[in-house]
């Protein structure tokens, strides 16, 4: 414990945000870097736990006492062995992840928790700085040869392990770019896309392989890959969107909201949107939230994303309807500490203006005789007792004006198109909710085919994709040379009294 008393002495301090007025005319980064003084001051609150909880937040097991330390005593080198021993990519947690760690850190109980994300963060971006971060280029190959299929944040952490014991590992995406759900899922003014280009450019050095525009099923059949490479993953992710069928969903003006993020990274890259991540559907259509009213429908992460992009767009009006009702300001009783906390949050994307409506029951699109979406016609959703139980009902029903509808209800599995149908053939089987079914080894039903990230367990976090990699290539490392070197997912303290 660096600092015994610092938990008392400093106040907590997260990271500095560019003015609302300059950054909604761009899509640089909002969020900067603290000093390294002020990344030390935040380091000395942690408070070295006997039983560190924060271990239980984090998916990956960072370890995270000893790297606030290292931190706090100045020793940042030191403290980037530690955070990339367990975490491959800090660069993208530390700027995305919802930081689950910081619900489960004991301070949290009655004081603000230690900005461990913005800690993450702030090593290895002075690791960058400093040069630390160097390709890892096996000594010898084993002669086993791995694809990975899906270059997201699953994808690529397997791809990164199963490197780093000499395999030789092809990455196969369908997109033109690198990244999955980091390149076209993630705004450029949360997750600049130079970040992930640098990363992807020191797997390169170290030997990995990677083939873009290669969608498997389509133009390169699993027959092939079977016959060609020792193992296989599939890393495809959890890429299906849950749609809306009330009446009226047939009209001009409602798109899945990944569709229309994706688009805008591609603009900000330069890059034509007849390149469709998936390929089809909304190909040179131009989803644009300029000048429209905009109606967010989802209050989640995807949906705040849509926000933060219309404010950019400059559109006429941005509302964000959630079925839910609208949680507390405060953790809720329901989810005491150290359990992911039911409550209030409001992103940097609010924060730049949204009309935010709770427990919202969507009734109908409205479109003109030309079917063009021209507004919504929503309830407010009320429970009624009198009858001795709790009977939902639908109350003011009104209209709002909206010629853009931005459908971000979240993803129902991963992509039931040719891959999957391939992968069915081949024995491997579906889970109810469709994702692919593998074992506690990630192993399907194939011994060579594995599954991890969001294809395997569904619509996740990005912290939980690069477990799963993580796991995924331990397992099939196991598979390939009967025992293995790499490391597993540290044991928390809060599974031990499960």
């Amino acid at each position: 414990m660096g600092k015994p008393t610092g938990f008392l002495e400093v106040d907590r301090k997260t990271s500095a945000k560019r003015d609302v007025s300059e950054r909604v005319n761009d899509y640089q980064e909002i969020e900067l870097l603290n000093s390294s003084e002020e990344t030390e001051k935040q380091a000395s609150r942690c408070m070295d736990c006997g039983t560190p909880f924060c271990h239980s937040g984090c998916p990956l097991g960072n370890i995270i006492p000893e790297f606030n330390d290292a931190v706090y005593e100045q020793n940042w080198k030191y403290a980037y062995e530690i955070l990339s021993s367990t975490n491959n990519f800090p660069e993208f947690t530390g700027r995305i992840c919802p930081a689950p760690c910081e619900s489960a850190c004991v301070l949290g109980i009655n004081k603000p928790p230690v900005t461990i994300e913005l800690i993450e963060k702030s090593i290895i971006e002075k690791a960058y700085s400093e040069g630390w971060v160097v390709p890892f280029v096996p000594a010898k190959r084993t002669g086993k040869k791995i694809a990975v299929i899906g270059s997201g944040p699953a994808g690529l952490a397997a791809a990164a392990q199963l490197n780093k014991v000499g395999h030789s590992v092809t990455v196969f995406e369908r997109a033109d770019r690198i990244g999955g759900l980091l390149r076209y899922g993630i705004p450029d003014f949360k997750l600049d896309k130079s970040v992930v280009d640098r990363r992807v450019a020191v797997m390169e050095k170290e030997g990995i392989e990677f083939k873009t525009n290669t969608n498997i099923g389509v133009n390169y059949k699993v027959s092939k890959l079977t016959s060609e490479f020792d193992a296989i993953l599939i890393a495809t992710g959890s890429t299906t969107p849950r749609l809306i069928s009330t009446k009226g969903s047939d009209a001009i003006g409602i798109y899945p909201a990944m569709e229309f993020l994706s688009q805008q990274n591609k603009r900000n890259a330069q890059i034509g949107l007849e390149v469709n991540h998936k390929g089809e559907a909304y190909a040179n259509k131009n989803i644009l939230a300029t000048g429209k009213h905009v109606v967010v429908i989802g209050g989640g992460d995807t949906g705040s994303d849509c926000v933060g992009t219309s404010n950019r767009h400059k559109a006429a009006s941005i509302t964000q309807i959630e079925v839910m009702p609208k949680p507390p300001v405060d953790r809720a009783e329901n989810t005491p500490w150290p359990n992911w906390p039911n409550m209030l949050r409001t992103s940097t994307s609010h924060e730049e203006g949204a009309n935010r409506l709770w427990s919202i029951s969507l009734q109908e699109f409205i479109t003109n005789d030309k079917n063009e979406l021209i507004a919504l016609k929503i309830g407010d959703i009320t429970y009624d007792m009198s009858n001795g139980k709790m009977e939902q009902k639908v109350e003011n029903i009104r209209e709002i004006p909206c010629d853009l509808a931005l459908v971000a209800a979240g993803f129902l599995h991963t992509d039931h198109g040719n891959l999957f149908e391939e992968l069915t053939e081949a024995g491997i089987s579906s889970d109810e909710r469709g994702n692919i079914v593998a074992n506690g080894n990630y192993q399907s039903a194939q011994e060579k085919i594995f599954a991890a990230g969001d294809a395997r367990r569904g619509q996740s976090l990005v912290v939980w994709a690069i477990s799963e990699g993580r796991e995924a290539a331990r397992n099939i490392d196991q598979f390939l040379m009967g025992k293995t070197s790499l490391e597993g997912k540290s044991v928390s303290s809060f599974d031990i009294f499960k």
